[in-house]
C-alpha cells in the first residue's frame, strides 16, 4: 500500500502544548495539510515521526521492525488492593470543565523509567504505594492517546498497592480518590454519569468480564 510522504512541518503555536501543520504529499501527487498537537519541540517531533515511518514501513513490508525504543510520555496506573478493589480517582479536568473518572496517571519525568514514574505518580496523586515484593506488569507497548490529534503515548501499568501516606499533589490538581470493588465494575460502568476516558472504560470492562 502506498504511503503519504511527509514533506514539511510548520509550527503554528508554541507553549506547553504546541500546534503543528504536517504537510504531506499524497500517493496521487496532491498535497495535504494535517493539523495536530504535541508537547515536543519541532526537532523532537520530527525525529519521532521519522522513527514511526521507519518502523511502520518495515512492518507493512513484512520485515523485522527496527529496534528503536522510546520512552512513553505518561503512565496510567491500574492499582489493585488486597481487598480486590481498584484505586480510582475523580479529577477536575480543565479542558472539559468537569470532574472526570480515571485511573491515576501522569507524565514521565526526564530520566525516569515507567515503573519509577508509576510509583511516584500513584503516591503523589493518591497516597497509595506499591505492595513490597509485588510484581509491576506493563502492557507490551505504550498506547497512543488520540492518533487523530496528538503523538502522546501512555504506558499502562498493573500493580498491587495499599494506602500508606498522604497525597502530595500540585496546587492545581483537584483529585478525589476512591476504591472501586472489582465486583461492582459492571454496575459502576452502567451507572456512571461523569466523563470517563476510553482507556478507563476498556480496563473496567475487562475487569467486569472476569467477575
Amino acid at each position: 500500500m502506498e504511503t503519504p510522504k511527509l514533506v514539511d512541518i510548520e509550527q503554528q503555536t508554541d507553549g506547553w502544548v504546541k500546534k503543528y501543520v504536517l504537510k504531506y504529499e499524497m500517493p496521487d501527487g496532491t498535497m495535504h495539510d494535517y493539523h495536530c498537537a504535541t508537547r515536543r519541540s519541532v526537532d523532537e517531533f520530527r525525529a519521532g515521526l521519522e522513527r514511526n515511518a521507519r518502523v511502520s514501513r518495515a512492518v507493512m513490508d513484512g520485515l523485522q521492525a527496527p529496534d528503536e525504543p522510546f520512552t512513553p510520555d505518561a503512565v496510567c496506573i491500574v492499582a489493585k488492593t488486597p481487598r480486590d478493589t481498584l484505586v480510582m480517582i475523580r479529577e477536575f479536568r480543565y479542558p472539559l470543565n468537569s470532574w472526570c473518572v480515571a485511573f491515576p496517571a501522569g507524565l514521565i519525568d526526564e530520566g525516569e523509567d515507567f515503573a519509577t514514574s508509576a510509583a511516584r505518580e500513584l503516591r503523589e496523586e493518591t497516597g497509595y504505594t506499591f505492595v513490597p515484593g509485588s510484581a509491576v506488569r506493563a502492557l507490551p507497548q505504550p498506547g497512543y492517546s488520540s492518533t487523530g490529534l496528538t503523538d502522546e503515548t501512555v504506558q499502562v501499568v498493573f500493580v498491587e498497592a495499599e494506602k500508606t501516606c498522604a497525597p502530595a499533589r500540585e496546587g492545581n490538581e483537584l483529585i478525589e480518590v476512591f476504591e472501586l470493588p472489582i465486583a461492582d465494575a459492571r454496575k459502576f460502568l452502567d451507572d456512571n454519569e461523569l466523563p470517563i476516558g476510553t482507556r478507563a472504560q476498556l480496563i473496567l470492562e475487562l475487569f467486569a468480564l472476569q467477575v
